[in-house]
């Protein structure tokens, strides 16, 4: 049986290094921007973030949070009470249902401790492998890649990680990305991804890698006449 083969990277090492090394001096405290108390909280606040906003997952899981943040609580408030704090938020009624169900998963299965490998944190509901990759890098320093569709984007229009799935994607970033910048690299990928490389029309005249990037052509910026360079433009002089 012929080895399945991955699209390659347009990258070699030593230039994705670079790319991540401008993008650590971008963002150099990357995190998520989800709001989140303790590994139970992130794990329901990404579980509630699928085909919804963060701003819009935030807005409604401050009060759920305040009155329920383990699993204990969170089952105490039950499936209509959760259901009640997340209507703004898409699909809320079976997202209702895989909160209740993932808390009382966790308290059974798991001593009421969030798990801390990816198998067993994909065996929760309504959790995937994406889900389970933030989770273990945000909550416990895994250098895990959470490949969602910003990163799917950046991966494939840079040319650092091409794929045509996001597994596909995932494998490709996690061989390209250096050791040292694999911790921050979801995190610097998904930001750019959200405020620079913008699916409709991205940002080329503000983008911190704009020289490294493969994608073209590249966006100029509608409001200034001048020359790209790595940063931005330059007023021509």
């Amino acid at each position: 049986m012929a080895k399945a083969t991955h699209p390659r990277s347009k990258f070699t090492r030593a230039k994705a290094a670079e790319l991540f090394a401008a993008l650590a001096a971008d963002r150099p405290d990357p995190r998520t921007e989800l709001d989140f108390v303790n590994p139970f909280t992130l794990v329901v606040a990404v579980a509630l973030s699928a085909q919804a906003t963060d701003v819009g997952v935030n807005k409604a899981t401050k009060k759920l949070f305040a009155a329920a943040d383990t699993p204990e609580k969170m089952l105490a408030l039950g499936e209509e009470g959760v259901a009640a704090h997340i209507r703004t938020i898409g699909l809320w009624r079976n997202k209702a249902k895989n909160v209740i169900a993932l808390s009382r998963k966790i308290l059974e299965d798991f001593g009421g401790e969030v798990p801390r490998t990816r198998e067993a944190l994909i065996t929760l509901p309504g959790v995937g492998r994406k889900t389970a990759n933030v989770v273990l890098n945000e909550a416990f320093g895994e250098p895990t890649i959470a490949v969602d569709t910003h990163i799917f984007r950046v991966a494939n229009r840079t040319g650092l990680a091409p794929g045509k799935t996001p597994d596909q994607v995932e494998a490709g970033l996690e061989r390209i990305t250096p050791a040292e910048f694999r911790k921050g690299a979801h995190h610097w990928l998904i930001l750019h991804g959200r405020y620079v490389c913008k699916a409709r029309t991205p940002e080329c005249w503000q983008c911190a890698i704009h020289d490294l990037c493969a994608y073209k052509p590249k966006t100029p910026d509608p409001g200034k006449v001048g020359k790209l360079g790595p940063r931005g433009p330059r007023k021509v002089t």
